[in-house]
């Protein structure tokens, strides 16, 4: 029911959209005469509805034979639609200021103006709209052509009062959500990727979920470069809501549980230890260091709740810090909060959407309707959340605002 209402409000601010974006491009060029305004108006909706149609077949017949093409003819009509959002703005703001001032001359009509104006209010309105609704439209076709694989490293610093002194300035790099399914076979962008993080020189690297889309397969031709990763410590890895297979017609059941074996398999081929609800110890001289990880749980409905989190808490024992990783954020406030000796909780799944405003002082994207943990550190108490963006991209093949990221966390004693 839920679905049903949002995907209505959806279709709803579609519609709105394209007429407002209608009206904007009418205002601003439509040419004078009658004869000529009607072929501009049925010469511009039916370019939008080629779009669309454009658009829509591609997403719905792209899992026939995966390709990139299609994937790039659904991002046209998203870009577009993204800067007719923003056009609504400013011209509801023109309408509602017109009919005030409507209102206030008594449902009077103005006298007409003697001369003709170079430019109307209206005509200003509009450019002026446009001209801002270029804005996000732009930032998706650049994140379309090179923001996808524009990675980013983070730092962030943590302080904590029971760190181990042994572990002060310790350095854990964190990626997630690698998705390679959507790079179709060419491994240059995971080859750069890898270099990166290399070039960190962290002392802990982890994984946090989301290998594939659907099929152990697609991570096989990046094998080689992500086994390339360098660490003195073992690297550890988790499972996210795609690597199960759920999304994917199977031909039994067995061959689903099989495809999630060669998963496992293919994560040790690139020398990863896969944690399923379990834990790990680190040591430094006298100084224990636990890292706790737990397959897919979601407080969503849709998604898997297959993780034991008090499994691997128990197998942790009493080590003074505590890392989990968990894929999903929303486990953070529905279980990880009940456990205090969890210091540090690392995950990723949201992508940040993909698109969105991310600056130091203001962070948006839709994600955040869903999710209130969804980017960035989260802190309750002592107790930390950190929520990776994701190293890949999934369905639209675009990144705005919120870019690969490769994070690098240096815990400090406070």
């Amino acid at each position: 029911m839920r679905n049903r209402f949002l995907f209505r409000i959806l279709l709803v601010a579609i519609l709105v959209a394209e007429v407002y974006g209608y009206l904007a491009v009418r205002t601003a060029f439509a040419p004078a005469t009658t004869a000529a305004r009607r072929g501009f108006a049925i010469s511009y909706w039916l370019l939008t509805l080629g779009i669309w149609a454009v658009g829509l077949w591609a997403v719905f017949t792209r899992h026939k034979g995966e390709s990139e093409l299609k994937s790039y003819l659904f991002v046209l009509p998203l870009a577009l639609l993204a800067g007719k959002l923003v056009v609504i703005f400013p011209l509801l703001l023109e309408d509602i200021t017109r009919l005030g001032r409507w209102a206030a001359r008594g449902f009077s009509s103005p006298a007409p103006a003697a001369g003709v104006a170079p430019l109307t209010r209206s005509e200003f309105i509009s450019r002026l709209a446009l001209g801002l609704g270029l804005v996000p439209m732009l930032a998706i076709l650049w994140g379309m052509v090179k923001g996808k694989t524009d990675y980013t490293v983070r730092r962030v610093v943590l302080r904590y009062p029971n760190l181990p002194a042994s572990f002060e300035g310790f350095k854990i790099l964190q990626i997630s959500d690698l998705h390679t399914g959507s790079f179709n076979g060419n491994t240059e962008p995971m080859e750069r990727a890898v270099a990166l993080i290399n070039a960190q020189k962290a002392d802990l690297i982890v994984m946090t979920g989301d290998l594939v889309n659907n099929v152990a397969l697609e991570v096989e031709p990046h094998i080689p470069a992500l086994a390339g990763i360098k660490s003195d410590l073992p690297i550890f890895s988790i499972l996210g809501n795609h690597d199960y297979g759920d999304y994917v017609q199977w031909p039994s059941t067995a061959a689903k549980r099989e495809n999630l074996q060669r998963l496992a398999q293919n994560h040790a081929k690139i020398g990863w230890k896969l944690l399923l609800d379990e834990s790990h110890t680190i040591r430094r001289g006298d100084d224990e260091f636990a890292i706790l990880g737990v397959q897919n749980w979601s407080a969503h409905p849709q998604f898997p709740k297959h993780g034991k989190l008090a499994q691997a808490h128990a197998a942790s024992g009493n080590a003074p810090f505590k890392l989990l990783l968990s894929h999903d954020p929303s486990h953070w406030e529905a279980q990880v909060l009940d456990y205090k000796d969890i210091d540090l909780t690392l995950s990723g799944h949201t992508h940040g959407m993909q698109f969105g405003i991310n600056l130091p002082f203001f962070k948006w994207s839709p994600v955040q309707y869903s999710y209130p943990q969804w980017a960035g550190l989260y802190e309750q108490g002592r107790q930390k959340l950190y929520v990776n963006v994701g190293l890949g991209y999934l369905g639209v093949p675009m990144r705005a605002g919120f870019l690969p990221e490769i994070t690098v966390l240096e815990l400090r004693r406070a």
